[in-house]
């Protein structure tokens, strides 16, 4: 990925996963891999951690300790 220098790099990468969860890549149970994600981004883990928290505050993933990151169930009407 090609990444904008005058934005953080969270910021692009959780537009991405956002962008992949609207169009049903990333369907609802979906599991968003941190560790998937740094690889895929070569971003440092602390980054990823911000993605992830950005995208559980606005309820587009829940996270369940010890087992992962999954994509909600969208509305469909929004």
């Amino acid at each position: 990925m090609e990444y904008d220098p005058t934005r953080p790099k969270w910021i692009q990468i959780a537009d991405v996963i956002r962008r992949r969860i609207s169009t049903g890549e990333y369907p609802p149970n979906h599991l968003i891999s941190e560790v998937r994600m740094e690889q895929e981004f070569d971003v440092a883990r602390v980054t990823i951690r911000k993605v992830t928290a950005a995208l559980r505050k606005e309820g587009l993933i829940v996270t369940t300790p010890g087992m992962g990151s999954f994509v909600t169930a969208q509305d469909s009407t929004t």
